[in-house]
């Protein structure tokens, strides 16, 4: 029997109504370059604040993955947790999220696989209102069309064990990890700017030795960094803003990034 991870933040981060959800996140994808012969990733981190703030910089990197349209075909997604402490990583009791755009149905398969590592829980209220997931849903489901989705809201664990989970489901090029995070909180514009300068250069130099007061989501961060050495994955920085170059005043900031992580030629 199916349930239903409905909308926590429909019409707070983004608009709630489908209509005004899909021009939205259109006109973002339009307005985001991508440089010709890119290569898709197979990995991104992308910020997950509301859409006037970091929504431009999310599609910048949603946008790389326009090639990708069909191929895609699983995405993994992996954020923070904000209201509800989580030790491990938690997968949802739903088997379905849904959007103002449509819904989305659940990689349960791998889900049950995943429930025997030890570090990973089932906890709905994990996900019950929680947002690093729920605003990258729509420029998934406006980018690739039909996917299944493994959501992970990731709380107390450690680098080895987010790392641990990634090697499970890596899959091949049907398979889109995510990780959702933005990067410095409430720090002055230049101050950030410089903090953030300083958390992007060590996650191209894929250093997993983040803290959260550089990124909110250091811990997913960190799984995909070390994942990322052993495997041979090259970062690319996509753009970098906080803002105050956005929606926001430049007395308090929050930084953002978008990164791409891609497999070596063979």
């Amino acid at each position: 029997m199916n349930s239903t991870r409905t909308p926590a933040v429909a019409g707070l981060f983004y608009p709630g109504d489908a209509a005004g959800l899909a021009a939205s996140v259109r006109a973002l994808l339009e307005a985001a370059p991508v440089a010709a012969g890119s290569r898709v990733p197979r990995a991104l981190i992308a910020p997950h604040a509301g859409y006037p703030y970091s929504g431009a910089l999310a599609a910048r990197a949603y946008a790389s993955l326009s090639a990708a349209a069909g191929r895609i075909r699983r995405v993994v997604l992996l954020g923070p947790v904000h209201r509800v402490p989580v030790r491990g990583l938690a997968l949802p009791a739903a088997t379905v999220f849904a959007t103002p755009l449509g819904e989305i149905p659940l990689d349960t398969e791998t889900m049950l696989a995943l429930s025997g590592l030890p570090q990973v829980v089932t906890s709905a209220a994990a996900h019950a209102m929680e947002h690093s997931l729920e605003v990258h849903l729509p420029f998934l489901q406006s980018v690739l069309g039909d996917f299944r989705l493994l959501p992970l809201a990731v709380g107390d664990a450690s680098t080895g064990e987010v790392e641990e989970v990634l090697e499970r489901v890596w899959g091949g090029p049907e398979t889109l990890v995510v990780i959702s995070s933005d990067l410095s909180h409430f720090l002055s514009y230049h101050e950030a700017q410089r903090v953030d300068r300083e958390t992007v250069q060590h996650i191209l130099a894929l250093r997993p030795d983040l803290d959260h007061h550089a990124a909110c989501g250091a811990t997913p961060v960190n799984g995909l960094l070390s994942f990322a050495g052993r495997h041979h994955l090259q970062p690319e920085l996509i753009g970098q803003c906080n803002s105050g170059d956005t929606a926001g005043d430049r007395a308090r900031v929050v930084g953002y990034a978008a990164i791409a992580f891609h497999e070596a030629p063979a």
